[in-house]
């Protein structure tokens, strides 16, 4: 039976390499998928998933006017799977969408991406992930100051934490840490001037 999934994590979980390996396995089978990821991401150019150790391939870039169920219902001609990408980057009716895409064409919906932004709020596509969603699942990292499970991401900017901004705010390594609780409201600075040095210096 069809579903819809949501694994989600906090930076450097290995959410793209997850996909990258599901939209793999499908394909070793001989199956079709359709991977998605939203065009605001464009770390690595837009329509592309990417992995930090390396791995990439090209999905369909979803704009935000664009239909999920309508795409998919054009592409579903012996469809397995459709898989998205930075998840989080999606409008809450395109989760909606999505949820249509199982409930209607009977295809599983697998999304993956983080649950809260570098503010500890909700994403309102990973909000309307988690309303939606068939099934939820964690996927766990560590915390880079004290190696417990980090829960959320820090934002370094000029090698100085930010906690107020836009939500929006498109790094890699060079601007997020993952974080426990206690280290996102208390990271250690030595730390980040290591990790991130100031501009200039």
């Amino acid at each position: 039976m069809a579903q819809l999934f949501f694994e989600y994590g906090a930076m450097n979980s290995g959410k793209s390499i997850e996909i990258l390996k599901v939209a793999h396995n499908y394909e070793s089978q001989g199956k079709n998928i359709l991977l998605m990821t939203p065009a605001a991401d464009t770390r690595s150019g837009t329509g592309i998933v990417s992995s930090r150790i390396g791995l990439e391939r090209p999905a369909v870039a979803i704009q935000k006017a664009d239909n999920l169920f309508d795409i998919v219902k054009h592409h579903q001609t012996n469809l397995a799977a459709v898989l998205i990408d930075e998840a989080q980057f999606l409008f809450p009716e395109q989760v909606d969408q999505l949820a249509q895409v199982v409930d209607e064409l009977h295809i599983p919906a697998m999304a993956f991406g983080l649950k809260q932004d570098a503010f500890n709020q909700l994403f309102p596509g990973s909000k309307r992930l988690i309303e939606m969603a068939d099934k939820l699942e964690e996927m766990k990292t560590i915390c880079a100051f004290c190696g417990k499970k980090a829960i959320t991401q820090l934002r370094i900017v000029d090698g100085e934490p930010q906690r107020e901004g836009q939500q929006v705010f498109i790094g890699g390594d060079e601007a997020y840490i993952p974080t426990c609780r206690h280290h996102w409201y208390h990271p250690d600075m030595a730390k980040i001037s290591d990790l991130f040095p100031k501009e200039g210096k």
